[in-house]
C-alpha cells in the first residue's frame, strides 16, 4: 500500500470541553447527552472481481473512478472491497508490486481519489496502477479544499521539519504555509486539523488535531474509508464499527421488488448495502465456506431488485451502484428522521 492513510473508521462521538469554573449541572448534563450521540453511517460493499472483466488498465481506472464518484455523491462513509477467497492471504493485499490483484488495484484508486489533491504526492508514491488517474474527474468532496479556501477543518499530512521555535509538528494542509499542531506526530501521517477562526498562518498559536469523524458530527460529509475483506462473510464479521452493521441490504436481479416510496428501513447506526459481480451476490455466497447452504435471504435483512423491468439482460455493477444508491436515498432519509 502507499504510505498508510491514518484516517480511522470509528464511531463518531462528540467530545465536549468543560469549563472547570462552572457549576452549571444542567449544562453538563446536556453536554454529556451530546457526547453519547452516534452518527449513522452507510457502507457499500463491492466485489473486486468487477476489475477482472475489464480489458485495459485505462478502462479499469475509469471504472474505479465511477465507484469513487458514486460513493462521494451519495455520501458513503465506507467502501468495502471483497474477494471470493476461502481464507485471507498471509501478506497484505496492498504490497506495492506493479502486478497487483484486482482488489489491491481498486482499493488504491479509491483511496487515491478520496485523498485531497495537495496530499497525494506525499501519501502515494508512483505506481503503475495510478498511470491513468489524471483522466478521472475529481471527486470535489467538501474536504478537497482549494488553496484559497478557508474551512473549519482541513486534511493534512505531517512533515519532517519541525517548528523552529517550539519544535512542534508541522502539517501541510494545502495552504501557502504549513501550520503547527498541538501534538507530536511522525512524518507522513494524514491528520484532520481544526483550523479555527484565526486565519493568520504566522501565528504561534498551534492548531488542534481532531478525529476525522469530527467534521461529520457537525453535518459535513468528510469522505469515505476503504477496507478489504477476503470474502462476503468477512465483510460483516470484520466490521470496523463497534457493534457491527445493524442492517444489511443485498442487491440482485433476483431480489424482492419494492417501490422506493414503499420501502421501510428501520432506524440504524451502521447500514451496509452490498453489490454483486458478474454472477451476482449468489456466487459470492456459494463460494464462501462460512455461507454454505445459505440463501441470500438468510444473510441479508433485505434482498432487493432496485431496477426491475430492465431493458438490458445485464446491468453492470458500476451502473447498479448509481441506480441503487439513488433508489435508497429517500428510504434512508426517512429512517434517519424517524
Amino acid at each position: 500500500m502507499a504510505k498508510k492513510n491514518k484516517k480511522q473508521t470509528t464511531d463518531a462521538e462528540v467530545e465536549p470541553q468543560f469549563n472547570g469554573d462552572t457549576d452549571d449541572s444542567h449544562t453538563k448534563k446536556k453536554l454529556k447527552k451530546k457526547k453519547n450521540k452516534k452518527i449513522p453511517t452507510v457502507t457499500m460493499a463491492v466485489p473486486a472481481s468487477i476489475i477482472d472483466n475489464v480489458q485495459t488498465l485505462e478502462l479499469a481506472t475509469r471504472l474505479a473512478g465511477q465507484i469513487a464518484r458514486a460513493a462521494t455523491i451519495f455520501r458513503i462513509n465506507e467502501v468495502v472491497v471483497f474477494d471470493n477467497k476461502t481464507k485471507p492471504d498471509d501478506d497484505s493485499v496492498m504490497d506495492n508490486s506493479d502486478d497487483e490483484s484486482s482488489a489491491a488495484f481498486l482499493m488504491r484508486i479509491l483511496q487515491y481519489l478520496e485523498t485531497p489533491q495537495y496530499l497525494r504526492k506525499a501519501l502515494f508514491p508512483m505506481h503503475n496502477s495510478l498511470r491513468f488517474v489524471g483522466l478521472l474527474p475529481p471527486l470535489d468532496a467538501p474536504h478537497h479544499l482549494r488553496k484559497h479556501e478557508w474551512g473549519p477543518y482541513r486534511e493534512g499530512v505531517t512533515v519532517k521539519e519541525r517548528d523552529s521555535n517550539s519544535g512542534a509538528t508541522l502539517v501541510d494542509v494545502g495552504l501557502v504555509k504549513n501550520v503547527t499542531v498541538d501534538q507530536i506526530f511522525e512524518p507522513g501521517r494524514r491528520v484532520t486539523v481544526a483550523m479555527g477562526t484565526n486565519r493568520n498562518l504566522d501565528s504561534d498559536l498551534p492548531r488542534q488535531v481532531v478525529s476525522s469523524s469530527k467534521p461529520r458530527e457537525e453535518g459535513t460529509y468528510w469522505g469515505y474509508q476503504v477496507r478489504y475483506s477476503h470474502n462476503i462473510s468477512s465483510v460483516f464479521k470484520d466490521c470496523a464499527y463497534k457493534g457491527g452493521y445493524d442492517f444489511i441490504i443485498g442487491t440482485s436481479e433476483h431480489g424482492q421488488i419494492i417501490k422506493s416510496s414503499d420501502l421501510e428501513i428501520p432506524s440504524f447506526r451502521h447500514l451496509l448495502i452490498a453489490f454483486g459481480g458478474l454472477a451476482g451476490l449468489e456466487e459470492s455466497i456459494e463460494e464462501d465456506d462460512n455461507s454454505k447452504g445459505k440463501k441470500a435471504q438468510d444473510i441479508f435483512n433485505l434482498y432487493l431488485n432496485t431496477c426491475p423491468n430492465q431493458g438490458s439482460r445485464t446491468i453492470r455493477t458500476e451502473e447498479a451502484i448509481f441506480i441503487s444508491l439513488q433508489y435508497f436515498q429517500e428510504p434512508i432519509n426517512r429512517a434517519l428522521q424517524g
